[in-house]
């Protein structure tokens, strides 16, 4: 993250409301979750992702990021397990409701509904013989990242009764895991020297996107959201115009740059 960003300390009651912390309200339309539970597992997020890559082709592009997602998904779970998150309920619900978005995505596309814009690029895209790999798996990291996982973090402070700064080290440590995976990601898909040198384009590309800028936007936009969470229509607006600029990027992202067969 930004180094002008500093860790919140940890402490036992750091998931506990501020003593003059204000009833939650209703969060704006476009950002709520739908109910929130005591507490989240993240075994049935991993059984669906599993079963979403046995349901479609290997060449298909959403499924080349749900493979991606699944192995960051099941990471995360085994990180989870083995201690790694000193708030194992935050780092719990936090990784559920951000998987709850991308799955309501496929949901929504299921049900012959828009999904958010952000991931309507990819699904648009999805089967075009132009689009490479990695270009299908960064412009759905870019969707997850730049836009659901801001929201999750909404998320997240209301079911836990907590704010987005509470959550901050539970953030960062999602985040080292999903940069991990992204340098997987592209030593696994980048094209090799021949198809490089055929669509030389691409390097230029992708140079042009960072995860790490995307995980900086996305703290600040949970933050902002958070700030104006009693305006839901300011609060709505601010959710819609990341949704639409996110959008924008994987559309950039899915350039189609490989020869036709």
């Amino acid at each position: 993250m930004a180094q002008t960003r500093q860790s919140s300390p940890q402490s036992p009651e750091r998931l506990t409301r501020p003593p003059d912390a204000e009833p939650s309200a209703g969060p704006a339309d476009g950002w709520d979750a739908g109910p929130i539970g005591p507490f989240l597992a993240v075994d049935p997020v991993v059984d669906r992702l599993r079963a979403l890559r046995t349901a479609w082709s290997p060449a298909d592009g959403v499924a080349v990021f749900n493979r991606v997602y699944l192995t960051v998904t099941e990471e995360i779970g085994r990180a989870i397990e083995a201690g790694a998150f000193a708030d194992r309920k935050a780092a719990t619900t936090l990784d559920v409701r951000f998987a709850e978005r991308y799955l309501a995505a496929v949901d929504a596309v299921a049900a012959d509904v828009a999904p958010p814009a952000c991931w309507r690029p990819l699904f648009d895209y999805r089967r075009h013989p132009g689009v490479l790999p990695l270009q299908f798996a960064l412009a759905g990291i870019n969707a997850h990242i730049g836009h659901d996982l801001a929201l999750a973090v909404v998320d997240t402070s209301r079911a836990l009764d907590c704010t987005p700064a509470d959550l901050e080290d539970e953030f960062d440590r999602v985040g080292d895991v999903l940069a991990l995976m992204e340098e997987r990601v592209r030593e696994e898909l980048m094209p090799g020297p021949d198809l490089l040198e055929v669509t030389d384009p691409l390097t230029h590309l992708l140079g042009c996107w960072s995860l790490e800028r995307a995980r900086d936007g996305a703290w600040l936009a949970a933050r902002s959201l958070w700030q104006i969470r009693r305006l839901p229509a300011l609060a709505e607006e601010f959710a819609e115009r990341l949704d639409r600029s996110v959008g924008l990027v994987g559309r950039m992202l899915l350039t189609p740059l490989a020869r036709r067969p």
